[in-house]
């Protein structure tokens, strides 16, 4: 294991960067702070720390104007994950609100409607929406306020409207395709088409919806008012959801799973969710002396993309929901087959495709925002449609689309993300968290099958290059979607020399902008226990914004 001066990141982490160049400057407090995609979101979170709240209030606070604010990405019709870490314990807690699949489908189901794969958009690839049980779960723990204060941020924009942003409203008018259903056209399309920036939008029927969950909490989702419009919905386009289906769903407390990278601590949530893929990708990239090789630099970015072929290959081939099949989380996480698995990587050579391991025997679109409180507990929270506009499907009169996560299940009945009645599919969204000694961070970056290699980007830029937050944010980032090939996409603020010796190892460079949302838009915050002081980061490749909690 190879470390370097640059990785200590200890009570002159500040004073390290001085002179180091960064597109925005952190945000500094010795109260809260909340990043998210999108100041008005952001805002929301910070005005209930200013009130008291938890962070993890913040969060949904935040969430909520979020799904008002860029209702492509996400909103209650998604799913949910968390990370929390209580400052006073040193717990880390995790929250698993995805949904699941209906009790009535079945690979038999489509296949007798004429599919031959899963359906990647339309009532057959929702699945039951857990972010409002999300919602409800984090109150419960660690609420403070009353619930419906949470939620009236986002019930003031969708009703008075709000001013649509640069980027959110270039997302918005490249999904347009995805909205065929009448209802989803009419609440997104006013006009017959997708709002300009800075053109005012309004959604009542969302504020309806949400002043309905602000009564009534989860029951009015699940077992109420929105139920009923969802459900009716399902029927009337001949999905199989059912009032059961709705009634009986739970979200899941979990144990985030956890491996030490050069002496930080990361964590990230386990199956069904992608978080391990990071992890491993950690564990393999432990054994190369990055910080040696200098950020972005052909050797460092070699390996890392190499790495990442070889953690997908493994997560793509195990990972599913652990209620239906054993995923061997010990033995993806062994630091031994770590080893192994790095030796597989030709430094000298891009391999065009890896395959999934022999285990050792024991045992799209998103957003993603985070809180830090001035006690120090962290939130760090992604929620998602999983496609642009989900299913692309409305329920009339609710004023948001519902998920297509359930495009991700496999018509393969031997894989263990085949698809199966109430299983949870295998999940794209991860939050992260990190920590060491006094420093302790969260953070995520969106983006589909771009996370946990963005995460690993993120960390090492933290812990072998000496970044700060925010630098670690916007620096250059390179992301593979594919799975074999030597393709990958990198930003062009990665030196043209650098790309001419990828190029040379075999890798097919797909040129991007400067700042590409190809890579995804990541936000963090940290605690700094020893000073007492939080720091805020936000991507410049999204909208958003690190803003601190006010004095009220």
């Amino acid at each position: 294991m190879t470390t370097s001066p640059k990785a200590s990141l200890n009570a002159d982490y500040v004073r390290i960067q001085i002179g180091r160049s960064q597109a925005r400057s952190m945000a500094v407090s010795t109260r809260g702070i909340v990043a998210a995609e999108n100041p008005l979101a952001a805002q929301a979170g910070a005005v209930v720390l200013a009130r008291g709240g938890h962070a993890a209030e913040a969060a949904i606070a935040a969430n909520a104007v979020m799904g008002v604010v860029a209702p492509m990405m996400n909103g209650v019709g998604g799913d949910l994950f968390a990370i929390v870490h209580d400052a006073g314990t040193g717990v880390v807690h995790g929250l698993n609100a995805s949904g699941w699949s209906a009790a009535a489908t079945s690979i038999e189901f489509l296949t007798a409607r004429g599919m031959q794969s899963m359906p990647q958009n339309g009532i057959h690839s929702a699945t039951v929406p857990g972010a409002v049980s999300g919602w409800m779960a984090l109150h419960e723990k660690f609420g403070r306020l009353p619930f419906d204060s949470l939620l009236s941020a986002a019930m003031a924009h969708a009703e008075s409207g709000f001013p649509v942003s640069e980027i959110t409203a270039l997302e918005w008018q490249g999904s347009v395709v995805q909205l065929r259903d009448r209802h989803a056209m009419a609440t997104f399309l006013p006009g017959g088409r997708a709002p300009a920036a800075g053109e005012l939008f309004r959604n009542p029927a969302l504020a309806r919806t949400l002043g309905a969950v602000a009564k009534e909490g989860g029951d009015a989702f699940y077992r109420g008012e929105v139920a009923t419009r969802i459900l009716a919905c399902s029927a009337e386009q001949g999905g199989a959801l059912a009032a059961e289906d709705f009634a009986d769903y739970q979200p899941e407390w979990v144990t985030p799973l956890t491996t030490n990278y050069r002496g930080w601590d990361v964590y990230e949530i386990p199956p069904n969710s992608q978080g391990i893929a990071a992890l491993v990708m950690l564990n393999i990239l432990e054994g190369f002396p990055l910080a040696e090789y200098g950020r972005a630099s052909a050797e460092a970015l070699h390996v890392m993309i190499e790495a990442k072929k070889l953690a997908y290959a493994d997560m793509q081939r195990h990972v599913g929901d652990p209620r239906f099949s054993s995923v061997p989380v010990e033995a993806m996480l062994s630091k031994a087959y770590a080893r192994e698995r790095a030796r597989l990587i030709d430094p000298r050579r891009a391999q065009a495709s890896v395959d999934a391991g022999a285990l050792p025997t024991h045992g799209g679109d998103t957003t993603y925002l985070c809180a830090v409180d001035a006690a120090g507990n962290i939130a760090s929270l992604i929620q998602s449609n999983f496609a642009n506009f989900g299913s692309g499907v409305v329920p009339e009169g609710a004023g948001f689309v519902l998920q297509s996560r359930g495009g991700l299940f496999t018509f393969d009945r031997s894989h263990p993300n085949a698809l199966a009645p109430r299983k949870r599919p295998l999940q794209t969204v991860i939050p992260a968290f990190m920590k060491r000694d006094h420093l302790s961070v969260g953070f995520g970056v969106m983006g589909g099958w771009n996370q946990p290699q963005a995460h690993v980007q993120v960390i090492s830029n933290i812990v072998d290059h000496g970044l700060n937050i925010q630098q670690a944010l916007e620096a250059p980032r390179f992301v593979k979607l594919t799975f074999p090939g030597t393709d990958v996409m990198i930003e062009s603020r990665v030196t043209e020399a650098v790309r001419e010796t990828l190029a040379r190892r075999g890798h097919e460079i797909d040129l991007q902008g400067e700042f590409s949302n190809m890579v995804g838009g990541g936000q963090a915050v940290m605690r700094d226990a020893r000073a007492g002081i939080n720091y805020g980061g936000s991507d410049p490749r999204k909208d958003g914004a690190a803003i601190p909690e006010p004095l009220l």
